[in-house]
């Protein structure tokens, strides 16, 4: 019966032992479950496979006491049936010896037992069995409680697979699990915190120049992610947001002449005309209860300030009429002042109409500056104060000004153009040109902080306006417009030599005393001929004085020896298209940095003087025949302004340039003093060569002769004593 009650325990602890193995495994294939998903990363998911974790533990504590009870109950029982049978065991060996009559009997008979019970292999092997099950339900504990326990960080990221390290296509199985990993492992979207500058968030609508026309786009701030709104392939531009957000009115050619538009973002319909009229409309701006828009119309000859209900129940009426050009209008946040640009002093100063005292011979010059000519005016949110841009010591700069008081001197502050207000009025955004392009940036007016980029375009960007609200989400989520413009303005056809040189090629159509340009741009400039024709109504390059010179050509005094003109990269008007009454180009200085360029404006033909083409001038040209006029300040300053803004359509033709990549040359640095470094008719293509670059395109080293560089002898070596 010993025997027995030994082997039945063995097996039981066999058994739990085996269990214990069992549940063993399960846990630990979980734990590593939990602890690839807490490696991955996985935020809201590892919750709840934490939460899974901890009811499993207390589940497998729940079985391990209850397993325990059980083995410590069968231990405890087999243990007493062993005593049972002990004593039995003793009494029998008890009557034996009083049978026999010897005492010694009964306690070799005993002792004999008692060896024999210790010696035997089954109960020692039970009571392995029974210390091995417990401590695996010790482990088993310990390790659950450690997998489960939430006050320990998430194990580090798994390494980053190359996927260009595999070599085999993925089965379907392969490449769902690979999605589903990609998912997963894709960080979650948290909020981005605005810098201070932007914290009154909502949306940028602005212009881009691209491929030679203008379209409207349009960023909702923290976004980064602009959209174009326009893409009809004529010109669109001068955007102005409705005090609710959800309208822009803007400026455009689509129907052949300059006419206002309004644009609802909510609906996304074909835009609504507002103007009728041939002659030009411009730079729009709303009344502060959306009824009405302020806007620049010429009509008569002369620029002026006009408004028209948005409903069009009355016609547009006209609110200035002075001689010289008004323009650049903006409705204050109150309603009863309208801020323009003029020329009616001299100078071009930013002026101030009340809608209170409707007489326009009554508003107030607010900057009255000499030495400046402002520009874009814009109102602060309260009505306050007034922002706006000039060129100012060679470089454009925004600045603020009270609106009700002139004598207060206006306060710079930053380098760029065209600004804007935050809808908080905390901050203003304007615009800053570099070589990159023109970038949108946010700067700090009320508070401390930096200058924030709002957003980058590699193209030309200007008339950015803000508003407080977000940009419609259908507007978003459809990604904008596409590109209204399907080609290229040209293709640049060139052909290397042989040799390594390129060839001069003859211009289409054009005259010249040699009509020839280098193989690598005369493609460009045969395309800017024609878009210049039908821009103007004439063939305005048809006739150059100048495309290209000879090495050996003799230089006059005033004009760089190393000239661009040999290089076959540029080409010159005719410089006496000024002359004549009205001329048929019109020059406005620019004096950027320590050099002075000219901003060229070509007349349109007096056939097309109606609107369908060009615009009306804003800026006042200068006078260059002014210098041989007897005036001794106009001779030492190489001329002066003009006294009037001439009337009459024009295109402004460094812009046109640029799209087809030329650009003006500066004047040289003794161009008041000598005629031939005026350079207002000089244009180039560089391509980012230099001026000896460009020469080895179309000659050897040794053909440029005392052009190409020499190296600097060294001074010879001294002895020392």
């Amino acid at each position: 019966m010993l025997v027995r009650a030994y082997r039945l325990t063995d097996k039981m602890g066999v058994a739990a032992l085996k269990s214990g193995v069992v549940v063993l495994d399960y846990a630990l294939a979980g734990i590593s479950v939990v602890t690839n998903v807490a490696r991955a990363g996985l935020g809201g998911l590892f919750g709840v496979l934490l939460a899974i974790g901890r009811v499993i533990y207390h589940v497998l504590r729940r079985i391990g006491w209850v397993l325990w009870r059980v083995l410590r109950g069968l231990l405890g029982l087999f243990g007493s049936i062993g005593l049972l049978f002990l004593g039995t065991a003793r009494r029998s060996s008890g009557q034996a010896a009083q049978a026999a009559g010897a005492g010694m009997a009964r306690r070799a008979a005993r002792a004999e037992m008692e060896s024999g019970l210790a010696e035997d292999p089954l109960r020692v092997q039970n009571r392995v069995l029974s210390g091995v099950t417990v401590m695996l339900l010790a482990v088993l504990i310990g390790v659950v409680l450690w997998a489960s326990n939430p006050s320990r960080t998430a194990a580090p990221l798994l390494p980053e697979v190359n996927s260009a390290n595999f070599s085999f296509i993925p089965s379907t199985e392969q490449a769902a699990a690979t999605s589903a990993s990609a998912l997963l492992n894709t960080p979650v979207p948290t909020a981005t915190t605005l810098p201070s500058v932007l914290e009154a968030r909502g949306s940028i609508a602005y212009t881009v120049r691209e491929r030679g026309q203008d379209d409207i786009w349009a960023v909702g701030i923290g976004t980064r992610a602009p959209l174009r709104l326009t893409n009809n392939p004529a010109d669109d531009r001068d955007p102005s947001w409705s005090p609710d957000g959800t309208k822009i009115a803007y400026a455009s050619r689509q129907d052949g002449n300059w006419e206002l538009y309004i644009y609802d973002l909510i609906t996304s319909e074909p835009p609504t005309r507002m103007t009728y009229d041939l002659s030009f409309q411009g730079s729009p701006g709303w009344s502060p209860d959306g009824k009405w828009l302020v806007y620049e119309s010429y009509q008569g000859n002369n620029l002026d300030i006009y408004v028209v209900p948005v409903d069009g129940s009355q016609p547009a009426q006209r609110i200035t009429d002075n001689e010289a050009p008004d323009f650049s209008p903006a409705w204050s946040p109150e309603g009863r002042r309208i801020a323009f640009v003029s020329w009616r002093d001299g100078n071009q100063d930013i002026y101030i109409f009340s809608l209170d005292n409707p007489a326009d011979s009554e508003s107030v010059n607010l900057t009255n500056t000499t030495e400046r000519q402002e520009d874009f005016p814009a109102w602060s949110p309260d009505g306050s104060l007034l922002s706006f841009s000039a060129l100012d010591q060679g470089k454009e700069k925004v600045f603020v000004k009270p609106s009700d008081d002139p004598q207060v001197a206006a306060q710079v502050l930053e380098q760029g153009r065209e600004p804007t207000w935050s809808p908080n009025g905390r901050s203003l955004l304007f615009a800053v040109d570099s070589i990159e392009g023109t970038q949108l940036v946010a700067a700090p007016f009320a508070d401390s902080g930096v200058s924030t980029l709002v957003v980058g375009v590699q193209q030309a960007a200007s008339n950015p306006v803000w508003t407080g609200s977000p940009l419609p989400t259908a507007l978003t989520n459809s990604g904008g417009l596409g590109l209204g413009v399907g080609q290229s303005l040209f293709v640049e056809q060139e052909t290397m030599y042989p040799d390594g040189l390129y060839r001069l090629s003859t211009l289409d159509g054009s005259t010249a005393p040699i009509a020839n340009l280098n193989d690598r741009v005369n493609d460009s400039f045969n395309a800017l001929r024609r878009r210049t024709a039908e821009e103007t109504g004439w063939d305005f390059l048809g006739k150059l004085e100048d495309a290209f010179w000879k090495i050996d050509r003799p230089i006059q005094p005033g004009e760089e020896r190393r000239n661009w003109l040999m290089t076959g990269r540029a080409f010159a008007i005719d410089r006496n298209l000024n002359l004549g009454f009205p001329a048929r180009i019109e020059m406005v200085r620019e004096d950027l940095g320590v050099d002075t360029y000219w901003r060229l404006y070509v007349r349109v033909s007096d056939e097309t003087q109606n609107g369908q083409l060009g615009e009306p001038l804003r800026r006042m040209p200068w006078d260059m025949l002014s210098r041989d006029s007897g005036d001794v300040s106009a001779y030492d300053q190489g001329g002066k302004l003009k006294t009037a803004v001439p009337s009459g359509y024009y295109i402004d033709f460094i812009t046109l340039a640029q799209d087809y990549g030329w650009e003006e040359m500066a004047a040289g640095a003794d161009w008041r003093a000598n005629f031939n470094a005026v350079n207002y008719w000089l244009f180039r293509k560089a391509d980012g060569l230099t001026w000896y670059e460009a020469m080895l395109e179309l000659y050897t080293n040794d053909q440029l002769g005392g052009f190409a560089p020499t190296p600097t002898p060294l001074p010879p070596a001294t002895q020392q004593p």
